[in-house]
């Protein structure tokens, strides 16, 4: 539809059809952008949800390795239960222990999507006399329990 302006130019009314694409590709890359961003936050807090379980784990065997000793005044001879946390952590944990008469240590060691998503916290380890440890960047123990 064609008008004649005031000052005898022709306008031209045009109706708004919607975006252009670059308008379009704009939005994409910020939504691209923030789900990035969202995604890496996510798998961060997913690595300290696990490495608390497997801390969890650890003190629960703790408990179960002084009801031994307190019974039979003795760690020889006891099992590390592989209770259902430990199980639920398979593939992310490996759980063992070093056991003699009158000391043990118990060890979480991350494997696999645990281990690649965690440089700073890796192996923890806690022993009889309750003395927590861990191996990796972290600059405290406190970090990673």
């Amino acid at each position: 539809m064609n008008r004649t302006a005031s000052g005898g130019g022709i306008v031209r009314n045009r109706k708004n059809a919607g975006f252009t694409l670059i308008e379009l590709m704009i939005v994409v890359g910020v939504v691209a952008i923030l789900a990035s961003l969202a995604y890496a936050s996510y798998a961060q807090q997913i690595v300290k949800s696990r490495r608390a379980t497997a801390t969890a784990c650890l003190m629960g065997q703790v408990q179960y390795m002084e009801r031994y000793y307190t019974s039979r005044f003795t760690y020889i001879g006891a099992t590390v239960p592989s209770s259902g946390c430990v199980t639920e952590l398979n593939d992310f944990y490996t759980f063992g222990s070093t056991i003699t008469a009158s000391v043990y240590t118990l060890t979480a060691t991350p494997r696999g999507a645990q281990a690649a998503g965690d440089g700073r916290c890796m192996t923890l380890s806690i022993t009889d006399k309750g003395i927590k440890g861990r191996s990796g960047p972290a600059t405290d123990v406190l970090d990673c329990w």
